[in-house]
């Protein structure tokens, strides 16, 4: 045993800290030719597509939004800077509430960032997706099952922190053009 260097205390006892409140942890694994998503299970052979891609916050959009919603407010203002009374004050409150709110909202979507998302895609209907803040580990994941679909022998099991996102603050084209009604085709 070797006494020759400084004694270090052993690091304290702490638990882990929590992660951030928008994160979660999914398990996602290949076994006996399925995909398991948490608890959804996809065929292998029924796998049609896996790809990652990048959503954008829909920035222009909420500075949009901003600018309409403020336009309304901003005449109740300049319309009653002039007079006085109840009815004028609870005008100006509301719409100063409103400013406020539509601020709040525009800077939350102004300073979301980017996310990278893995699709899975079935044959059928079904589709799963993927969030993570590191576009290298749904890369990964993407390697992983495409070489699970090539190889029957192939079995693995990772954890992924999923982000919640709310995908209305994103932009980018939807498509629906699943079974044979109800086709919107590109939704820019």
């Amino acid at each position: 045993m070797d006494t020759t260097g400084p004694l270090v205390p052993p690091p304290p006892n702490r638990p882990p800290a929590p992660p951030p409140r928008d994160v979660t942890t999914i398990d996602v694994s290949v076994s006996k030719r399925l995909l398991w998503v948490n608890r959804a299970c996809y065929p292998l052979g029924n796998i049609a597509r896996v790809h990652t891609y990048v959503v954008v916050p829909d920035r222009w959009g909420a500075v949009k939004r901003f600018l309409t919603i403020v336009v309304l407010p901003a005449l109740v203002l300049s319309v009653a800077s002039g007079e006085s009374g109840e009815g004028v004050d609870i005008a100006r409150f509301v719409s100063l509430g409103v400013l406020v709110y539509a601020l709040v909202d525009m800077l939350i979507v102004l300073l979301r960032p980017e996310h990278s998302v893995l699709a899975i895609e079935t044959t059928g209907v079904a589709i799963a997706l993927l969030t993570s803040r590191d576009a290298s580990v749904l890369a990964d994941l993407v390697r992983r099952i495409a070489l699970a679909i090539e190889n029957p022998d192939a079995e693995f099991h990772v954890q992924v922190e999923q982000l919640t996102v709310n995908m209305k603050n994103y932009t980018g084209d939807t498509v629906n053009i699943v079974g044979g009604r109800d086709h919107k085709g590109i939704v820019k």
